[in-house]
């Protein structure tokens, strides 16, 4: 067997030693509090039976062959895209593999090097790594602090030609809203500043037909590029970019990480398809809401509880120790629940994290 390099042996040593030791899990018995599948569409198999009914011609098809721009591009992809960008108000849509793609995409190619990036400090790691990869300037601003957003870029907006601000609609880990409207405003008085929203874990909870927080507020039109994921409450994988007809076409062009791979293929275009069909004529979101209002009803005494109103709640747990202990011990007693740990989030805001799902019961 070949050796292993000796900082390999010593980054795996320290992750052990720190309790922050990472292995693949297997849950097959317990309550789920843990997955992302909000809605249910997967669990409940509600997708599945919509691409029988719906995408027949779809369902059986096991690959692609090639990179959109080769040999895997498809009118179907072509009218999902179409279905996406009406069903959220956008000139057109451009989908990817996942939401890490749609995200590197994005943010890599889009600055350039007379760019500035301004980003919430708490941004997904697939939107850091972007932005990383890009060859723009790049500053971070306290959380959901728009009076320090509005410094940097009254210190900085003149010195570049156009200026990025990234933002979540929706937290991953406080399950907390970016002040949306807000950042609308103050964008409004600069010439040269775009703002960018991953809506990754607002779409099928918020709005109309789970259309988005930016739909909720009626924002839709003020931002440059809203992202899309589909393996959170749509239960099933992929993303998409929405935006302009020039921005979507300056993806296919410059987007590295939609040029060089391989294409969905079709039957995991029709899962995202059927998830569209589903947001428009299922109840999940509504018995979802309900479950939220519960758990924050039957919650509200509970110390360490950060309240949300999205699907994510999540309750502090001070030290990473303590974190696995909880987790262990509520696993133990059949409720799955992810615990967090620093450096994933600052040390002393270690937590459990809780995911409500249509399919779970007031009980």
């Amino acid at each position: 067997m070949a050796q292993v390099p000796l900082s390999i042996l010593k980054a795996i040593k320290e992750r052990q030693e720190e309790d922050l030791f990472r292995t693949l899990p297997l849950y097959d018995k317990g309550i789920d509090f843990i997955s992302n599948d909000y809605l249910g569409f997967s669990k409940l198999n509600l997708l599945h039976q919509t691409v029988l009914q719906s995408y027949a011609e779809y369902a059986n098809i096991k690959g692609s062959g090639g990179s959109r721009l080769i040999s895997g591009n498809s009118s179907f992809k072509q009218y999902t895209e179409h279905k996406i960008a009406t069903f959220h108000k956008a000139e057109a849509a451009l989908l990817f593999n996942s939401g890490y793609d749609a995200n590197v995409g994005l943010l890599s190619s889009v600055p350039q090097k007379n760019d500035l990036v301004i980003t919430d400090e708490l941004i997904h790691a697939s939107l850091i790594d972007g932005v990383r990869l890009s060859y723009a300037k790049h500053y971070k601003f306290k959380h959901n602090d728009v009076a320090h957003l509005k410094e940097l870029l009254d210190r900085h907006t003149s010195a570049f030609e156009a200026v990025y601000v990234v933002v979540e609609s929706v937290y991953s880990m406080d399950g907390d809203e970016a002040p949306l409207q807000q950042l609308v405003n103050l964008a409004k008085n600069y010439n040269n500043v775009f703002l960018i929203v991953d809506e990754a874990h607002a779409i099928g909870v918020f709005g109309d037909n789970g259309r988005g927080l930016c739909a909720e507020l009626g924002l839709e039109d003020e931002f440059f590029a809203r992202v899309y994921t589909y393996g959170k409450a749509m239960g099933c994988h992929g993303a998409a970019v929405t935006g302009s007809k020039e921005l979507i076409d300056y993806l296919v062009n410059y987007a590295r990480s939609f040029i060089y791979t391989t294409a969905l293929p079709d039957h995991s275009v029709a899962n995202i398809s059927a998830g569209y069909d589903l947001l428009t004529k299922s109840d999940k979101q509504q018995k979802l809401r309900e479950l939220i209002t519960e758990f924050t009803q039957q919650t509200k005494d509970l110390n360490g509880l950060i309240k949300s109103r999205s699907a994510i709640q999540c309750i502090l747990i001070n030290g990473n120790k303590k974190v696995s202990a909880a987790e262990k011990y509520l696993m133990d007693h059949g409720y799955l629940c992810k615990g967090v740990k620093s450096p994933t989030v600052k040390a002393g805001s270690e937590r459990i994290r809780i995911c409500l799902h249509a399919y779970n019961t007031p009980d």
